[in-house]
């Protein structure tokens, strides 16, 4: 897999990882840098390591649909980017209350954001040999992201957050039409 690919994909699976970090430095304005970091540190894990998950779990049962292969990896980009799409629409601005990022909640945040990315991984099981590189990739591009977001919403608050998320479905479901295409067309 290209490069630039990998970015794309990587930038589409951080914008939740974004929304929530967003939200962390909106609702604790005062958040340190040691602390971002550390939060920003366990999302890019998740990120990186659910990918690493899904390949292996896909790897095991390529070779029974290798041929569907290219429009398994499209329709579960294309599920993953109209979710994300539709959950940014639904959003609306809610009620700032006390927020409090204990371990528990980072964590759980965690997980919540990289299902997307366990489910890429399943796509890419059925594509590629390899998913060290991206997997890195995608955990170094959520790293960056979150400690942006922190900042931002630490400055400009919640408004972003959905839009952030609309954003990533639309280059989960680019990606999922530019596999389709080169596989049924071989461009």
């Amino acid at each position: 897999m290209d490069v630039a690919t990998v970015i794309i994909i990587a930038i589409g699976l951080s914008f939740d990882s974004f929304a929530v970090s967003l939200g962390c430095g909106t609702a604790q304005a005062g958040i340190g840098f040691k602390r971002a970091a550390g939060v920003a540190s366990v999302l890019a894990l998740f990120q990186g390591l659910l990918p690493l998950l899904g390949f292996y779990l896909g790897y095991m049962v390529s070779d029974y649909v290798r041929a569907l292969d290219h429009w398994i990896a499209f329709a579960l980009l294309g599920f993953l980017g109209i979710r994300m799409i539709s959950e940014g629409i639904k959003k609306r601005e809610e009620k700032r209350e006390e927020f409090v990022l204990t371990g528990k909640r980072v964590i759980s945040m965690a997980i919540g954001t990289s299902i997307d990315a366990l489910a890429v991984g399943v796509s890419f099981a059925f594509l590629y040999n390899s998913i060290w590189f991206e997997a890195i990739i995608i955990g170094l591009v959520t790293f960056i992201a979150s400690m942006i977001a922190i900042r931002i919403g630490k400055s400009a608050g919640p408004r972003l957050g959905k839009n952030a998320e609309i954003a990533g479905g639309v280059l989960l479901i680019g990606i999922g039409i530019k596999i389709l295409l080169e596989h049924t067309l071989f461009i």
